[in-house]
């Protein structure tokens, strides 16, 4: 408790996946093909999360992640595994930036609840001991916004969506319980969806709400799990525009989402994207209360290997200071290094030598 009380989010932080080596993905595709068994596959996967685990430390960061090395997507293992849902193939995958993603989603196939056996609660267990209190263990799971993307909901099952919000929401607060109870006190909920709404075209969105009631809904659930989380528990969310092979799914600025969900959504911080052009200025953080949550200013791109410039993210960080003061600022990657089993376009060695500078800027601005 003393190692993350007052601090979550922590002044340097990591949004959560790593760079799979290639052992671990070539063991994977031995799985796949059924060469070698479940329990083969589990054990490369350990031998490589104790790696990044000590790896992390060793760059200095106080919090560390699996790396999310027993998923092949950031959402879709952990949605599947719901009760009420099936992974699937679909004829197309989702459009991003110059490229279009390998074809899986989960689809909505009865009523929603949390599965007790769920895989993720063992993975932490036992990332957690891994661990061994050096460190916080910090959990990464999508957003419950995540199942109100368009074509998700059976609505043989839910007409009402309403009735649907309902149940992700009963669905996510016994999860959030599960994971407490299994050593969590940092989760963190990645959320493509609430980043969406800010773009002009809502095509995949549920067209039968406005962008407000779309907002409006979104707020409702997130503000719906967080209800009665324990004190101790410490929820942040990531509000990503998309991150397959160094590509994007959507360009804008938070404005449209800000007046509600900045200044409302009860969380701990906000990890946003603003490494490039494409994230759009600072103004919209003017909604993020005095008291409130801390930002998280991705400043520091996961997409591609070549370092910024040191005075530069400083400049950025200064630059903020306009809107949220310094003592409610953090610093991290835009998005993680391997959101999908697929990885971005840099090596393993520029993801540590991008994760160090930003302890190390981190220690030269707060301390």
């Amino acid at each position: 408790m003393s190692k993350i009380k007052n601090k979550v989010p922590f002044r340097a932080d990591h949004v959560g996946s790593l760079l799979r080596p290639n052992n671990l993905l070539k063991a994977r595709k031995k799985f796949n093909n059924g060469t070698i068994s479940a329990s083969e596959l589990r054990d490369v996967e350990t031998t490589e999360i104790k790696r990044i685990v000590d790896k992390q430390i060793e760059v200095g960061l106080e919090l560390v992640t699996d790396g999310e090395f027993r998923r092949s997507w950031w959402h879709l293992d952990f949605l599947e595994n719901l009760n009420g849902f099936e992974g699937f193939v679909p004829e197309r995958g989702i459009l991003f930036e110059g490229i279009e993603t390998e074809p899986y989603d989960v689809r909505n196939i009865g009523k929603i609840s949390f599965n007790p056996d769920h895989p993720f609660i063992r993975d932490f267990i036992e990332f957690n001991e891994i661990v061994g209190g050096r460190a916080v263990a910090k959990q990464t799971i999508p957003s419950p916004n995540q199942l109100f993307h368009r074509g998700i909901r059976n609505i043989a099952v839910y007409p009402n969506i309403d009735e649907y919000a309902d149940d992700i929401i009963h669905a996510y607060r016994d999860a959030l319980r599960a994971f407490y109870d299994a050593g969590v006190r940092y989760l963190q909920f990645d959320d493509v969806y609430i980043a969406g709404l800010n773009t002009e075209n809502l095509i995949a969105y549920e067209q039968e709400l406005t962008r407000e009631e779309l907002i409006d809904l979104a707020l409702r659930v997130v503000n719906g799990v967080l209800e009665d989380k324990p004190e101790d528990l410490y929820v942040t969310t990531h509000l990503c525009r998309g991150n397959y092979e160094s590509r994007w799914a959507f360009e804008g600025s938070y404005a449209f989402i800000a007046p509600t969900l900045f200044a409302k959504e009860k969380v701990n911080g906000f990890f946003l994207e603003y490494d490039d052009e494409r994230s759009g200025t600072f103004k919209p953080l003017d909604y993020i209360p005095s008291d409130g949550a801390r930002v998280v200013l991705g400043l520091v791109t996961s997409k591609f290997g070549e370092l910024e410039e040191k005075a530069y993210i400083k400049q950025r960080i200064h630059a903020a200071t306009e809107f949220v003061p310094l003592e409610q600022l953090c610093l991290s990657p835009q998005c993680g290094f391997s959101s999908t089993h697929h990885g971005n376009k840099l090596s393993e060695e520029e993801q540590w030598a991008k994760l160090k500078f930003i302890v190390d800027i981190a220690k030269e601005v707060w301390n």
